[in-house]
Order: structure tokens, then sequence, then C-alpha cells
């Protein structure tokens, strides 16, 4: 299997030398969950894509600093591309920015939270439609960081999984697209250091909360098995 990762951010040379960028941090999940898979990078931001749609078996687009809603001529390009990986029935996997930004290509709506940022962990809880993936009410966890929300799904997606910090946490299209708000890729020595550059941002109180919940575990490797099953 062959998973093309559409990269759609450059991190901080100082959290790059110690995480790698976004395609090295979904390399390590993914090839974790199973090591037989390949992997391929495209930059979006500098107009790399596939020459053809089939070269991969999936895409997963990652996560990035800009909105899903921002005028910038890349952002316009990639969604065009989404639509084209919804037309032909594509595997596609969206991850915070690449989850909004599925909806926004696709007739929903993302837009800033009332509620401000979302940092830390969270848990989430599965609904009737995510049976594929676990009971109703089963909850797992995901490091959040994010301040823009998903506020309408595409009219064919269906809400698989949310919570009261985010209630669009989780969606799909068919059988074909998947998107997750929460980070699969994030170590949480990454997530603090994010918490810190932010914290005068955040406000003490949010800050603290958010650093105390990095000490829960997490269940990125249960979801990235998931994401799997759904691709293949």
């Amino acid at each position: 299997m062959q998973i093309g990762i559409l990269n759609t951010d450059t991190i901080k040379p100082e959290f790059a030398t110690k995480y790698g960028q976004y395609p090295a941090m979904f390399s390590r999940i993914l090839l974790q969950a199973d090591p037989s898979i390949q992997i391929k990078g495209y930059e979006i931001q500098r107009g790399e894509y596939p020459k053809d749609i089939n070269e991969c078996d999936a895409y997963l687009i990652t996560g990035s600093k800009v909105s899903a809603y921002d005028d910038l001529a890349w952002v316009q390009e990639l969604k065009k591309f989404i639509i084209s990986l919804d037309q032909r029935k594509k595997k596609v996997i969206g991850i915070c920015f690449g989850h909004q930004l599925v909806a926004e290509a696709l007739g929903g709506l993302v837009k800033r939270s009332k509620r401000g940022w979302h940092v830390g962990v969270d848990s989430v809880q599965l609904n009737n439609d995510a049976s594929k993936f676990g009971k109703a009410s089963q909850e797992f966890k995901l490091i959040y960081n994010h301040q823009d929300e998903v506020q309408k799904m595409p009219d064919n997606a269906k809400l698989l999984a949310g919570s009261k910090n985010c209630l669009i946490a989780m969606m799909s299209i068919d059988d074909h697209i998947l998107t997750f708000q929460g980070h699969i890729e994030f170590k949480k020595e990454y997530s603090q250091d994010l918490l810190d550059m932010r914290k005068n941002i955040l406000g003490d109180l949010k800050y603290e909360q958010a650093c105390q919940s990095l000490e829960n575990e997490t269940n990125e490797l249960q979801v990235t098995h998931w994401i799997l099953d759904f691709i293949s």
C-alpha cells in the first residue's frame, strides 16, 4: 500500500530538528502501525502534486498554520484536487487542517471557534454511525491543537465522533473519505512545545489545563489502525 502525504505546512526549524517535518511525523506513526507501508511526500505549498491520481492508493492531508477559508492560491488548488479525488472515489484522509479543508472543498463550512483554542488531550465519543470503528459512546483520546473548526459538514458526510469541545471531531464521506480534527502524528513533547510557544495567547488557565491533559494516555496508534483498515 502506498500513501501519499500532502504536506501543507513547514514547521519551525527548532521544532523540525527535534521532531521532523509533518511527513516525517506521519511516517513514524504509519510505519509503527504497518512497517510494510510505502510513503511518498508531496509539498503542496510548492505546487508538488502526483503526476497521476493513481500514483498512490490513498492521500493524507496534513495540518497547517493557515485556515481552510484563506484565499491563498495553493489552498484553492488543493481544494480543486480534493474535489477530483472525491469524484474519482480515491481514498482520502484528513487530519486537523486536512479535516477542515475537505469539509470546505466539498460544501461544508469552517470558521473560528467561539470557544477559542482547543488544545491538549481531549476524549471524543463515537456515535451510532461509527460502527465500523467501535461501539456507540466508545471514547478515544487524541491531541488537539486548533482554533478553527468544521461548523457544517458537506451534505453527504456522516458525523462519526465529537465532544463538547469539538462537535465535529471525526467524519466520513461514503467509503473513501475519513477525517479527524485530532492529531495522530503529534508526540506529547511536540504538543508541549506548541503550548509553551502560545502560552501568552492561550492564557494561564487554558495553558495549565492543556499541559495537565498531556498526562492522559492517547489512542493515536488505534486511530492509525482505523485509518489503515479504512484505506485497505
